[in-house]
């Protein structure tokens, strides 16, 4: 079977609202993609709770990742369902909250990880929640991302 006729592996972020953090990974996971090799990846994001139900990327979010040259239109947030859960190949936190919440929901801890576990200066700790605060807080929430990400790219790439 060629790699074009592979299953695709299924990434999900996930954070409290996907206005914010989770979409924010997941569209410095698709910039990231390429590079990596990974071209049978789908990146999506949810979120835990319902209330940003059906919004778009947070305005300071969406214009922290087109300033980074991400793509950061055609998002709508959801929550995430069970679904979407067991469809996943790797489940992706944003806090050791979420991680915790999502193992509730389903117990196959081995596929729900945190981002942060794959950036070695932040292993364990959350990537803080930008909403609400000035540009300078989404940015650092971005810069959290990226560092993270060609860790968690290397890990995909085995799955």
């Amino acid at each position: 079977m060629s790699q074009a006729d592979a299953k695709p592996v299924r990434v999900v972020f996930v954070c409290l609202g996907n206005i914010c953090r989770s979409p924010m990974a997941e569209r410095v996971a698709r910039g990231m993609a390429p590079a990596a090799g990974l071209s049978r990846v789908e990146f999506t994001s949810a979120a835990l709770s319902d209330e940003e139900e059906g919004n778009p990327i947070d305005p300071p979010a969406r214009r922290v990742l087109e300033r980074a040259g991400y793509e950061a239109s055609g998002h709508r947030a959801h929550r995430i369902t069970p679904a979407e859960l067991r469809a996943a190949d790797l489940v992706v936190g944003m806090e050791p909250y979420h991680v915790e919440r999502l193992r509730r929901l389903a117990p196959d801890s081995e596929r729900i990880v945190l981002l942060s576990d794959y950036d070695p200066d932040h292993r364990g700790q959350a990537i803080a929640d930008p909403w609400g605060g000035p540009p300078a807080v989404f940015q650092a929430t971005l810069a959290r991302v990226e560092a993270a990400l060609p860790g968690l790219l290397a890990a995909v790439a085995e799955l």
